[in-house]
C-alpha cells in the first residue's frame, strides 16, 4: 500500500528548492507544531495560527514580496488562498471547494507532482519564446523575400508557400517535443 503523500514533503521541498523557488507554509494550525514541522521539513517561512482570510491577505503579501506566487492546498480553508494566489495547486484527493478554487487540480493527489508541474510549465514557457522568436525572425526575412521587396531577390510562389509549411512544422515540431521530454 503506497505512503500518503505528506511523507513525499521532504524530498518534495527539497526538489522545490533545487529549482530556485521559496517555500511558505501557510497555516491554520497553532505556531509551536507549524514552525516544527517547517524546521524538520526546511521550509523558509512559516505563517501559523491563520484564518482563511488571512491566508488570503498572506498571499497578497508575498506576491508583493516575491512575484509570482503559486499555492498548494487541500482543504476548504485553503479555498482563498488557491484563488488569491498566481497558480492555486489543489489536491485531486482534497475537498472539492478547493478543487473548484485551484487552477491546477493534481488528480492523484501527489504532492511529488508539484515539482513536475513546475518543470513542464517552465519547459512550456520557454518553448513559446523560442517558438515565437524563430517565426519573427523567420517570417521577418523570409516575407519581404517572398513578396519581392528585395531587389535581385525573389522567391517563386510555391517556394514561399513550402518555406511557410515548413516554418509552421518546424514550430509545431517543436512544441511537440516537450512530451519526449522526461520531466
Amino acid at each position: 500500500m503506497p505512503l500518503p503523500s505528506y511523507y513525499e514533503c521532504p524530498e518534495v521541498i527539497k526538489e522545490i528548492k533545487e529549482l530556485g523557488l521559496r517555500t511558505v507554509m501557510i497555516t491554520g494550525d497553532a505556531e509551536g507544531p507549524a514552525y516544527a514541522v517547517a524546521k524538520v521539513l526546511g521550509i523558509d517561512e512559516v505563517y501559523a495560527g491563520l484564518m482563511p482570510s488571512d491566508k488570503s491577505k498572506v498571499v497578497r503579501d508575498l506576491k508583493a514580496k516575491y512575484g509570482s506566487v503559486a499555492v498548494v492546498g487541500d482543504g476548504v480553508n485553503d479555498a482563498v488562498a488557491l484563488n488569491e494566489a498566481d497558480v492555486g495547486i489543489a489536491m485531486g484527493t482534497g475537498n472539492d471547494v478547493a478543487k473548484e478554487a485551484g487552477d491546477v487540480v493534481l488528480v492523484l493527489g501527489e504532492l511529488k507532482a508539484v515539482p513536475r508541474l513546475v518543470k513542464l510549465s517552465k519547459a512550456v514557457v520557454s518553448n513559446i519564446k523560442f517558438n515565437i522568436t524563430y517565426a519573427f525572425a523567420y517570417n521577418t526575412v523570409l516575407v519581404p523575400v517572398a513578396a519581392g521587396l528585395i531587389p535581385g531577390l525573389t522567391l517563386r510562389p510555391e517556394l514561399a508557400g513550402l518555406a511557410m509549411a515548413l516554418s509552421s512544422l518546424t514550430v509545431t515540431l517543436n512544441a511537440y517535443l516537450i512530451r519526449l521530454r522526461r520531466i
